[in-house]
């Protein structure tokens, strides 16, 4: 199950995060994202606008970036929406953090496909890099937490680390991964598994093999 966030004291939030706004460039994006909206369902562009705030405050503090309150006021106010359907959306979706997290957000999915092909070797493997679940390692590189199903069972077990998934994993190939993020490197996003693409399976077909080397007809077999 998905942690619940430690929320930072509210008062030192909006001293820090009160007078945000977007960057120009942001605030281009912002207008062309909410025009992609007839009239009348501005407020539509709510999650899009959230996800861009969030990154913008990533950029700043050097995280994968979270929203302070009032940065989802800034963008209710934006959308002229009360500031609690603003908050529901940002409470509801896990994409969003709501509390301040490392250069790296690591998420470990623990639900049950992941569970019976090895996620805990993950865990392990993140524990053993000094991370906690709910916390962010000491030097602000990591934050650890533990999400439900995030859709990669046939390729599990997977994590994701900001907006990149990596699959197929135990807990060397996750080491691998942690490592060459803390060296400041790109490591290879996707299924870790040596000759695997995508989640195709592994080895030679096994239904209609013979179709792979000619236009093989299977109706006087199917007809027995």
């Amino acid at each position: 199950m998905a942690d619940a966030p430690q929320i930072p004291d509210e008062t030192e939030v909006r001293a820090k995060w009160g007078d945000f706004k977007f960057t120009p460039a942001n605030l281009k994006q912002a207008k062309a994202i909410i025009a992609r909206y007839p009239a009348g369902r501005q407020r539509s562009a709510v999650m899009p606008l959230l996800d861009l705030a969030q990154r913008q405050v990533g950029t700043e503090t050097q995280t994968q970036g979270w929203l302070p309150v009032p940065v989802i006021e800034y963008v209710a106010v934006m959308l002229d929406m009360p500031f609690m359907r603003a908050y529901e959306v940002a409470t509801f979706y896990t994409m969003y953090n709501l509390a301040p997290v490392g250069r790296y957000h690591v998420q470990v999915c623990g639900t049950t496909p992941c569970l019976l092909r090895g996620s805990d070797e993950v865990m392990s493997a993140c524990k053993n890099k000094g991370m906690n679940k709910g916390k962010t390692t000491p030097d602000g590189l990591f934050t650890l937490t533990e999400v439900e199903c995030m859709g990669n069972c046939a390729s599990a077990p997977m994590v994701q680390i900001n907006d990149d998934n990596y699959e197929d994993l135990d807990y060397d190939r996750t080491m691998a991964i942690l490592d060459a993020l803390e060296r400041g490197e790109q490591p290879k996003t996707g299924t870790q598994e040596p000759g695997r693409h995508t989640v195709e399976p592994l080895g030679e077909p096994t239904n209609l093999a013979a179709m792979v080397k000619s236009n093989h007809d299977y109706r006087k077999e199917w007809a027995k």
